[in-house]
């Protein structure tokens, strides 16, 4: 397994993908987003969906914004709907897709809390 540059906890699974920055050879530069798997129906595919604030000048309030980004997920981080993960931005793999995910990040104390506690 090969060190990526970037301080992230390795996969403990193998895996023979050309596209994984661990195990292949695709090289990762540029923009780190956190975000959540929106969806993972495609093959080898995730859509992370990143929230975020924008400010209103005119109104002098922030309102809250998403975007969806298409990124490669190698088989040996496995990322399903509802994880929290990192991507890193990497060479166009396909027309959509130029990150891939790095790491599965485990959510934070207070997200943890906040999702157990549900509706009823």
């Amino acid at each position: 397994m090969k060190d990526i540059g970037v301080d992230v906890t390795q996969p403990r699974g193998e895996c023979k993908d050309k596209n994984c920055p661990f195990h292949g050879d695709l090289k990762v530069r540029g923009q780190i987003i956190e975000g959540r798997v929106a969806s993972d129906k495609m093959r080898r595919t995730v859509v992370v969906e990143k929230d975020y604030l924008h400010y209103l000048r005119k109104y002098e309030r922030y309102e809250r914004r998403r975007s969806k980004l298409s990124a490669h997920n190698p088989e040996c981080i496995a990322a399903k709907v509802g994880d929290n993960v990192k991507i890193m931005e990497c060479r166009p793999i396909s027309k959509t897709k130029s990150f891939v995910v790095i790491e599965r990040v485990k959510p934070r104390l207070s997200e943890e809390r906040s999702s157990s506690e549900g509706v009823d």
